[in-house]
C-alpha cells in the first residue's frame, strides 16, 4: 500500500505509544484517539495492529540507524568511531539523541521482550534490526583495520546492547560510559 500522510502521521503516533507504554499496553482506541483518526483509517493503512506494530519498528530502525550510523561518523578515524558509538548511547540514555521521547530502552529489546516466539514476525523485525546494526558495526571494525572483524564487532555489540538493558532496567545514565571503557581495552588487546 502507498504511504500517506495518514499513514505515516499513525506510525509516528504509534511507534511513540508503543514505545513508551509498550505494544500489549497500547490499544487501537488509544491510537486511533491520540492520532485524531477513525479506527477505519487505520485499519485502512493497517489490516492488523501486528503490522503497524511492524511498521513502527521499520521507522525505528531507520530513525536509530541514521542517527547512530552519522554520529559515529563524523567522530574521524575509525577507532574513534566505533568507540562514538558509546558516546552516542550516552546522548540517548540522558534524553539528549531523540527530543521527542524520553529513554524507554530499546524498541527491539522491548519487542522481543513482549513476542518471545522466534517466528513471530514482530520478533523476527527485532532480529533483523539487530542483524542490520551488527553488520554495519562490523564495517566500522574492518574499516578500522582490526583483524577477525565479525567476532570483535558482536562483542562490542555485546557491551552495547549490554548497557542499553543496564541503563533500562536500574536507570543507570552511566552505562555507555563504562562499556566504553571496556571497548577501549577490548580494542587495545585487538
Amino acid at each position: 500500500m502507498r504511504r500517506s500522510k495518514k499513514r505515516d502521521h499513525l506510525v509516528d503516533v504509534a511507534l511513540g505509544l508503543f514505545y513508551t507504554q509498550g505494544f500489549h499496553a497500547t490499544g487501537v482506541e488509544q491510537i486511533v484517539s491520540e492520532a485524531g483518526v477513525a479506527r477505519m483509517t487505520l485499519y485502512k493503512h493497517f489490516p492488523s495492529k501486528d503490522d503497524l506494530i511492524l511498521a513502527a519498528l521499520e521507522r525505528r530502525d531507520e530513525q536509530i540507524r541514521q542517527w547512530l550510523l552519522e554520529y559515529m561518523e563524523a567522530q574521524g578515524e575509525p577507532k574513534n568511531q566505533l568507540l562514538a558509538m558509546y558516546d552516542a548511547l550516552e546522548l540517548w540514555f540522558n534524553d539528549q539523541a531523540f527530543p521527542k521521547h524520553r529513554f524507554s530502552g530499546c524498541m527491539f529489546i522491548n519487542a522481543v521482550a513482549e513476542f518471545s516466539d522466534f517466528r513471530h514476525k514482530v520478533h523476527e523485525a527485532a532480529a533483523r534490526h539487530k542483524a542490520i546494526l551488527t553488520k554495519e558495526i562490523t564495517g566500522f571494525v574492518a574499516k578500522a583495520g582490526f583483524a577477525n572483524p565479525d567476532e570483535l564487532a558482536a562483542e562490542l555489540m555485546l557491551l552495547k546492547e549490554g548497557a542499553i538493558v543496564t541503563a533500562q532496567v536500574s536507570g543507570d545514565k552511566k552505562a555507555a560510559r563504562r562499556a566504553k571503557k571496556i571497548a577501549v581495552k577490548l580494542l587495545a588487546e585487538k
